[in-house]
């Protein structure tokens, strides 16, 4: 996130001053956090206004490693928000039974071995495949062999060292990180309002908002709103009109069972999923708990029949009773109309297979702030922030998809109908040229590098065709010497990283 604050206003152009949060939860406090620090220069009047007896969905429990950095911005100490959110550290997530039942691998936050005479270390693996060598990714991945050893410690500062060539997220309670960021907040000045809205007035000529009204006849009038009502879309739907672009063609499941056991283990450094006869379930193991949910499409199972499944396959009995979520994956046609911007569930959701919800909230959140705009003149702003948003939801999207379409599985009528479905133009375009050269399309916008999607055609047994020219300068002889060198190399590094739970016993175990 950008702290310049030159290009917010000019001497003719009077800035934004009034800023409205319509909902709380993640997306809500995560927006109020970002606006009241990082655009601190501005002296923004911040209301947020949400409804305790609404509530929030509140399974978003895993992150990706930006949501270090979104923290960071605001100034936040980590070991205290890991205390305050029962969290426990993520190295990545495990795969399983998805490119056929009996498969597992772990999608990492880092690198898969390096680069061997400015060539990508995968077609070295291409190569060895092609030899029946051992080729699986693991074995070359710091962290995915930390996850495997339940091993923590952060990335070495030193760069040339072999343990800086990972990241790391977090697995959290999202409504105790809610609670935190509300303190955050409030002791920054925004102003928190309980209630529920009733109506929401707009200019008559302009189609702006103007004002919410809550229930008791209190008018909250703003310059500029956000919506964080989820799925709702109270400003964004309901008000404006935006319509929803449905994406359940592609990605079909439109429902959800949840439930929290206790652990059966120690805690562990990354997130699951399992594939399933009709979705798929994860588990996010915290301090205190472990978050399951079966995600499924209700097309090929019932709801009884998913929440049976789900909670045969927990490691423990249920703290509660099982919760029932529905939702339609999507994007809205425009995330920024007029004078608001949806941000999270009111601007669409992509189901949380690789814990992409509270990314697009940061995400969504950091392009606002960076494109922050004035009361006469955010058209281009407007656009361009659209644009972004659209690009985030695409790519995000397409990687997802690639779960689930590169796969051999055709035991269910679910599997089969995924792999008989048609592809996006863009998926198709990723698919086909890895599967012909070995390359994967890199862009600059997007949170799922080169090393994510390689985990995934690894990890689903797609190998390439071809490799880079430049690999063949390693005779076959040699290659074994070399691909064993990595991996004892990172077998040593792993070797004296410290255990997960007694790096959180020593660094931030939750009171």
């Amino acid at each position: 996130m950008s702290s310049s604050t030159n290009s917010f206003k000019t001497d003719d152009t009077p800035a934004i001053k009034k800023v409205v949060i319509v909902g709380g939860g993640t997306a809500g406090w995560m927006t109020a956090a970002g606006l009241c620090s990082v655009l601190a220069p501005l002296n923004l009047d911040i209301t947020l206004v949400e409804s305790e007896a609404i509530g929030t969905v509140g399974v978003g429990e895993a992150t990706l490693p930006h949501i270090r950095f979104f923290n960071r911005k605001l100034g936040i100490d980590e070991n205290a928000l890991m205390k305050a959110t029962k969290a426990t550290y993520k190295l990545g997530i495990e795969f399983r039974d998805w490119g056929k039942i009996g498969d597992s691998y772990i999608h990492p936050f880092g690198d898969f071995g390096f680069p061997i005479n400015r060539c990508g270390f995968h077609h070295y693996l291409s190569r060895a495949h092609k030899m029946g060598l051992p080729s699986h990714l693991d074995q070359y991945s710091v962290p995915v062999m930390a996850a495997r050893n339940a091993k923590f410690q952060p990335p070495h500062s030193d760069t040339e060292n072999v343990l800086s060539t990972f990241g790391y997220a977090y697995q959290f309670d999202a409504g105790l990180y809610a609670n935190f960021l509300r303190k955050f907040c409030e002791n920054r000045g925004v102003t928190r309002i309980e209630g529920r809205i009733n109506e929401v007035s707009q200019n008559k000529e302009s189609g702006e908002i103007e004002c919410v009204i809550l229930e008791n006849g209190e008018s909250l009038t703003g310059d500029f709103f956000v919506d964080c009502s989820g799925f709702r879309g109270l400003l964004i739907s309901q008000t404006l009109n935006v319509p929803y672009r449905n994406w359940t063609e592609h990605l079909p499941c439109d429902r959800a069972v949840v439930a929290a056991c206790s652990a059966a283990g120690p805690e562990l450094p990354y997130t699951r999923a399992t594939a399933k006869s009709s979705g798929w379930q994860w588990r996010i193991p915290l301090q205190h708990r472990v978050g399951n949910g079966y995600v499924y499409c209700s097309e090929f199972i019932s709801d009884q029949e998913a929440e049976r499944s789900m909670l045969g396959d927990l490691e423990a009995p249920p703290n509660s009773e099982p919760k029932r979520l529905r939702f339609t994956t999507g994007q809205r046609q425009k995330s920024w109309v007029k004078n608001c911007v949806a941000i999270g569930l009111s601007g669409g959701f992509l189901e949380p297979l690789e814990s992409t919800g509270i990314y697009l909230i940061q995400e969504a959140i950091t392009n606002l702030i960076e494109m922050f705009p004035t009361q006469t003149s955010y058209d281009v702003d407007r656009k361009e922030y659209n644009r972004l948003m659209d690009i985030e939801f695409e790519r995000v999207r397409d990687f997802l998809l690639l779960h689930y379409v590169a796969t051999t599985r055709s035991d269910s009528p679910f599997w089969r109908h995924l792999t008989s479905m048609d592809l996006p133009a863009s998926l198709k375009h990723k698919m086909d040229l890895f599967k012909s050269t070995g390359r994967v399309v890199s862009y600059e916008i997007g949170a799922f590098k080169k090393p994510s999607w390689l985990s995934v055609y690894f990890g689903q047994n797609i190998i390439p065709k071809g490799v880079d020219p430049l690999s063949l300068h390693m005779p076959d002889s040699v290659l074994p010497e070399q691909l064993n060198s990595v991996a004892k190399t990172v077998s040593n590094a792993v070797a004296l990283m410290s255990g997960h739970g007694a790096y959180i016993d020593q660094e931030c175990r939750a009171e």
